[in-house]
């Protein structure tokens, strides 16, 4: 049936659709109930002969709709599946023990939709994260092969992240797969058997330079080590541009080149790790007090209805949402982590693009981000050990559109720091969706047991940490002279609601002295 002609039939159905039914004819179990929902079923190309033109006319005319039509039979030549049930022939999930200490115990995470692996998927959801879109995309372009068989030879981690002893406590990790970075190792067999098993997490190594290193540098606040504080390699400059007369200074400075050339600065010697997010549903639920119903029926209402199975299938427990993940940065030999004898400095990090990457002085994020990875460094060079762990949340996960539209309210409204949240609930309802009880997941995957310097403010961070079981010896926040004017408001806003400060104490009779740049002394 054409992909093309896909007609959904709204009549109610007290059971699957009849692509879905058992062939023996037995009645489905019941998925997770919703009061006064019913069931409804779907049917590919209702009321039309294979090879027909879809049933509304085309703007590209009959011609190229039945072109399109082929090139969709051609790759998905199956019906589609909108849904399974757990009592349907054929349907025999691969088993997954979540917090299994070995990973034959635990199972693999199999989550992929092809005919082969249909049937034994044990979670719901895709591969990449926020990425997976793309990912259809490319397969409906034909530019990937929806059966590319990914050839993982020679990626396996270069650093060694071993089992530790949370990975089999189903409720100290319950938003990523412990195992997977070992995935194409530990489950070589089964993905040659031909089960579509992808790893979720990747380890490497890697140097980082920035600007603001080498400014650290060069005054001394990060000596040169040979290990981890590295000399970077002078710049090779092409004779022609040296010696080109007509070059526009603008566009050429040769002292500015000659000064790099003479001191190229430092670069970081790092291990890092790239994190997707694997959730536990019933561990998800537990860690935020919900029940796993509740949180299944919010997943699938409040995403457009993207994964019907969360709701009729209850005995899958594993989901991969369609959310950015984490990266963590290692600083000193990764082993120093789980050993309790060493200096551990810390920072989770919450990303924000305008600032982290462009600069942006209306927060303090970058000034944080880079204060902590200097401090990180020093742990380092101690003896210790220093961890960044950046995670994909923009805009405190309310998305850089809504942070935008903040900010426009926030310069238009007089940019105070009493107004500093209740601007964020006026646009979004909520001032903050980073929810960090999900966040300690991530060092107890890295066996991090206690933490002697924590670089942060945010009493959510440090209550999630301290609460999963992870003490924190001193925590500390950013420096005054590295706070921003223009973010003073966010500071003493946030020091006024109960954020940690080791020095400046503010009251909210202070909060309306607190003002911010108005765009009018910005523009020139």
């Amino acid at each position: 049936m054409q992909v093309d002609a896909l007609t959904a039939s709204h009549s109610h159905s007290p059971g699957p659709s009849p692509a879905l039914r058992p062939i023996d004819g037995s009645p489905s179990s019941s998925p997770i109930p919703i009061p006064g929902a019913r069931r409804y079923s779907a049917s590919l190309g209702q009321g039309f002969q294979h090879g027909s033109p879809p049933p509304l006319s085309s703007p590209f005319g009959n011609g190229g709709a039945a072109k399109n039509a082929k090139k969709s039979d051609e790759l998905y030549p199956h019906r589609v599946i909108i849904t399974t049930y757990p009592d349907q022939t054929g349907i025999k999930p691969v088993p997954l023990q979540w917090g299994g200490p070995t990973p034959a115990e635990r199972g693999p995470v199999i989550c992929s939709r092809l005919p082969s692996n249909i049937k034994l998927r044990n979670a719901i959801g895709a591969h990449s994260g926020s990425y997976a879109t793309y990912r259809a995309l490319a397969i409906a372009l034909r530019t990937l092969s929806p059966t590319h068989k990914p050839d993982f030879s020679h990626t396996e981690p270069p650093v060694s992240i071993p089992f530790q002893p949370a990975w089999a406590d189903p409720a100290k990790i319950v938003s990523l797969d412990p195992w997977g970075h070992v995935v194409p190792q530990v489950f070589a067999r089964q993905i040659e058997q031909g089960l579509d098993i992808r790893p979720s997490i990747a380890v490497t190594k890697a140097h980082i330079k920035m600007s603001e290193i080498d400014e650290a540098a060069r005054l001394g606040r990060l000596p040169l080590d040979g290990k981890i504080v590295l000399q970077s390699r002078p710049l090779e400059i092409p004779k022609e541009v040296l010696k080109d007369p007509s070059m526009d200074p603008h566009q050429v400075s040769v002292e500015g080149y000659m000064e790099k050339v003479l001191d190229p600065g430092v670069e970081l010697n790092v291990s890092k790790a790239a994190v997707e997010p694997v959730w536990f549903l019933p561990g998800v639920a537990a860690r935020f007090g919900i029940t796993e119903q509740l949180l299944r029926r919010a997943l699938f209402e409040d995403t457009g209805g993207m994964y019907p199975e969360l709701i009729t299938r209850p005995d899958i427990k594993v989901f991969l949402p369609p959310i950015g993940g984490l990266t963590v940065y290692i600083f000193g030999p990764p082993n120093y982590m789980w050993d309790p004898t060493k200096e551990l400095t810390l920072r989770v990090h919450d990303e924000c693009n305008g600032s982290d990457v462009f600069g942006s002085d209306i927060c303090t994020c970058k000034p944080y981000l880079v204060f902590a990875i200097e401090d990180a460094v020093r742990c380092a060079q101690r003896g210790g050990v220093g961890v960044i762990v950046y995670f994909r949340k923009e805009g405190r996960a309310l998305g850089e559109v809504t942070k935008y539209l903040v900010y426009n309210l926030r310069k238009r409204g007089g940019d105070s720091a009493d107004k500093y949240f209740k601007s964020t609930e006026m646009i979004a309802g909520v001032k903050d969706m980073r929810f960090q009880a999900l966040m300690p997941d991530i060092l107890h995957w890295l066996g991090i047991r206690k933490i002697d310097n924590m670089i942060s403010m945010s009493d959510m961070k440090y209550d999630a940490i301290v609460s999963s079981g992870i003490p924190i010896l001193r925590r500390y926040d950013l420096p005054e002279h590295l706070i921003p004017p223009d973010s003073r408001v966010e500071i003493d806003a946030k020091i006024a609601a109960g954020y940690f400060s080791s020095g400046r104490q503010v009251t909210e009779a202070d909060l309306v002295k607190t003002v911010g740049r108005t765009w009018e002394e910005a523009e020139h």
